[in-house]
């Protein structure tokens, strides 16, 4: 008995030093209020788990301040490298300055940081993906068509791309842009928001919202107000975007991989903390998504 105890214990303090032992990554991510990016947290944590890493995941409740302290928080953790998917592609840039001057290797995971040095960027091509959604609402009702854009938080790399891309398509396609306004990837401002458009613009054709939370908000406003044959365009394949794709409420969404942009951060962490050259930009794919 008394062996089998030391063994016990043996294999004890074995399996406490080996958890001890775990090198940590840092996950500071925009919001996780939006599914999207709990998808892609969910991704990064399992790949995590699978590569032996300890994951410390941060919430920047969408604030560059909050951001800021939860970077300055990980300085004093043993953080060994950051993932970060910034609230805003300016107001990072101290955030990831901090990080460089301790050494630790950033990588930003679907918004880029407009200063600071980055080890790699992982994203979506959002440049694609707008133009995606312009020849889509195209293919489906022809040219010169009166479109509403939704557009994301100012000063995000993300609503910047998503908003050239569709701009490239619009252009080609001669479509009469009604309006563009900001509902900051925000469902009920989404909502808010288009009823608003809706009152100066009731002659609107089409609607290309660079999330799948401001196309729900949008769609819910166009119920309400009873209009119907105006189709919704989103972005990012969330599961609540494609169920309302698959239930004809939404008429497509251009999908990303936030479960394979969480894996491909913590992969791309890996490679790095291995000493293994890394790309400066890994792209994911995207998918167009319709019933």
């Amino acid at each position: 008995m008394k062996k089998l105890t030391a063994l016990a214990l043996m294999l004890g303090v074995t399996f406490s030093t080996q958890v001890l032992a775990k090198d940590t990554l840092a996950l500071v991510i925009s919001t996780l209020d939006n599914p999207f990016f709990v998808t892609l947290k969910e991704g990064a944590q399992k790949e995590a788990d699978k590569l032996g890493y300890h994951l410390v995941v941060l919430d920047s409740q969408n604030n560059p301040a909050k951001e800021l302290a939860n970077v300055q928080d990980l300085m004093v953790r043993g953080t060994k490298a950051i993932l970060i998917n910034p609230t805003d592609s300016d107001a990072v840039s101290n955030a990831v300055k901090i990080a460089n001057q301790a050494q630790i290797p950033v990588i930003t995971l679907d918004r880029s940081a407009s200063q600071g040095k980055v080890v790699s960027h992982i994203a979506s091509d959002n440049r694609a993906g707008g133009k995606l959604a312009g020849d889509f609402i195209a293919k489906q009702l022809g040219e010169g068509v009166k479109v509403i854009e939704l557009e994301g938080i100012a000063g995000t790399s993300v609503a910047r791309e998503r908003g050239e891309g569709f701009r490239q398509a619009s252009d080609a396609h001669k479509f009469s842009v009604l309006a563009r306004q900001p509902a900051d990837f925000d469902r009920t401002k989404g909502l808010n928001v288009m009823q608003n458009l809706l009152t100066a613009h009731p002659d609107v054709q089409a609607v290309f919202a660079q999330n799948d939370e401001m196309a729900l908000g949008a769609m819910r406003a166009l119920q309400t107000a009873g209009k119907t044959g105006v189709i919704v365009v989103g972005f990012d394949g969330t599961p609540d975007g494609v169920k309302a794709v698959e239930g004809g409420k939404l008429a497509a969404t251009v999908a990303q991989l936030p479960e394979q942009i969480g894996k491909t951060g913590v992969d791309t962490a890996d490679n790095v903390l291995k000493g293994k050259k890394v790309a400066a930009l890994i792209p994911v794919e995207l998918k167009l998504v319709t019933r």
